[in-house]
């Protein structure tokens, strides 16, 4: 989670104070329930391995907009398969059939090494799942309540003016790999505060509600509002892309963290500080 904490640091110290201690425990308690909750997600996914669009139930007779799964070949014998909107895809050794723990080729949609547990245990997984997904839930409270507290989501996340003004700029420069030095590396740029935004605000409240939205009980306590999404099926759907999209943003995140001095940034997360790299002025003669 981001946050650039308000402490600066004595003169001529280049290390600033960036993250708090609530924000840092924040942080990792998110990596430890997202990893979970992707891998066993993978796992509750594993027992039927097919996306719809739309429909309470899968057995509307619509076609899957993805199914994983395994078939006879002439050629190869199984083979693995990944049908999305239609066009299959030869995923075998990944995909619809992999490898086991123990090395026997296995019909299933996400190879044991990506599940929790690593072998098909559904109620485990749903038990895993459940567990975390309240851990995120109250700690996504709790980081929203105590960023409106300390004004850190006004302060160092909200787009002002220049923000605007700066984003093909900054665009440019996360193209190049030119990352800011000096005073410009204690605040984030327009695309980091757009990010950030769109996870906390959009991305995961919404795959909160789309794992609300297939459970039943739901439905009965408040009838209806599923369908607004196209019903349970539907909202499965939204729930498995959202959790990809998170994903992607953690990959660029940490593809981010890694090009712009890995070591910098880890100590920031563990300890609050993050040394400041002064820019080079070049004279010329």
């Amino acid at each position: 989670m981001p946050h650039a904490a308000a402490g600066g640091s004595p003169a001529g110290d280049p290390f600033y104070y960036r993250h708090s201690l609530p924000v840092r425990l924040m942080h990792w308690t998110n990596v430890v329930a997202l990893t979970i909750l992707l891998m066993s997600g993978l796992q509750i996914f594993n027992a039927h391995p097919n996306l719809y669009w739309a429909g309470k139930s899968s057995y509307t007779g619509a076609a899957p907009v993805l199914a994983i799964g395994a078939k006879q070949s002439d050629e190869t014998g199984v083979i693995g398969t990944t049908r999305i909107f239609g066009r299959e895809f030869d995923t075998t050794g990944v995909l619809g059939i992999s490898r086991s723990a123990d090395g026997q080729l296995t019909a299933r949609g996400f190879p044991w090494w990506m599940t929790i547990p690593d072998n098909p245990w559904l109620a485990m997984a749903r038990a895993w799942h459940f567990f975390f997904a309240w851990v995120l839930l109250i700690n996504g409270l709790v980081y929203v309540g105590y960023g409106a507290a300390s004004r850190h989501l006004a302060r160092d996340l909200a787009p002002d003016r220049n923000d605007w003004r700066s984003l093909g700029r900054s665009i440019r420069d996360h193209l190049l790999f030119r990352h800011p030095k000096g005073e410009a590396a204690k605040r984030y740029n327009v695309l980091q505060k757009l990010a950030y935004l769109v996870v906390i605000f959009v991305l995961l409240p919404l795959i909160i509600l789309m794992g609300l939205a297939m459970s039943p009980w739901m439905n009965s306590v408040l009838p209806g509002w599923v369908d607004l999404f196209g019903g349970r099926q539907a909202a499965r759907t939204i729930h498995f892309v959202c959790a990809w999209l998170l994903v992607l943003f953690v990959a660029i995140h940490v593809f981010e963290v890694i090009v712009s001095g890995l070591w910098n940034h880890l100590r920031s997360m563990v300890t609050g500080r993050y040394r400041i790299v002064e820019e080079r002025h070049e004279s010329r003669t």
